[in-house]
């Protein structure tokens, strides 16, 4: 997920006289709640907080949210974070507020559309070896297929229904696919996805 970069532009861009740069020390990004990413459910967060001259955080609070599962993970992630501290003298404040979204995005890395067409059944064999049959969903393989659907190119051709739906029937194929792999291991992974994601690969 690819939010630390926004945020930094952020606070970045607002810095005038009388505000003080801040300088992330401990900021990890928010969780990205596993059933969204299995739904395959994206959104942006837009979280307002107040930064004070020892570095602390307060005053969270969630000024949009697309999900109300990303607004809590959006906001338990900020609460933790710490910022460098500053001496506060002159025009420096004793706090400063920030505004700043926080961006939750399905990711596969670049071409990884080949990479799926690519993919014989015996490396999803040895991917899902020891993996418990509720976790299956959650593997590269299928974590990487969602993301490639969810994908910038793809929210510009398809409407968020349709993705939405693809990705659905991709998750109730799962155990199928799998058990069709361990059937034929030399063919390909791609061969077992359903016609309408084959299509956009």
């Amino acid at each position: 997920m690819n939010w630390i970069g926004m945020l930094l532009l952020v606070l970045a861009t607002t810095s005038q006289a009388g505000e003080v740069f801040l300088i992330p020390e401990s900021n990890s990004g928010p969780e990205y709640p596993r059933v969204l990413q299995r739904g395959g459910i994206t959104g942006d967060v837009r979280v307002s907080f107040t930064v004070n001259a020892d570095g602390s955080v307060n005053k969270v609070s969630v000024l949009q949210s697309d999900h109300p599962a990303l607004a809590e993970s959006a906001l338990a992630a900020v609460k933790g974070w710490r910022f460098k501290p500053w001496t506060v003298e002159g025009d420096k404040p004793a706090e400063q507020e920030v505004h700043a979204p926080l961006a939750f995005r399905m990711q596969a890395p670049p071409g990884i559309n080949q990479w799926i067409k690519a993919l014989p059944c015996r490396e999803v064999n040895a991917y899902l070896a020891n993996v418990a049959e509720y976790s299956w969903i959650d593997s590269l393989p299928f974590h990487y297929t969602r993301g490639y659907l969810s994908n910038t190119f793809f929210q510009h051709q398809l409407s968020n229904e349709q993705r939405l739906s693809l990705i659905a029937k991709l998750n109730r194929r799962v155990s199928d696919i799998v058990v069709r792999c361990r059937e034929r291991p030399v063919s390909k992974f791609m061969t077992f996805l359903p016609e309408d994601i084959r299509q956009l690969l």
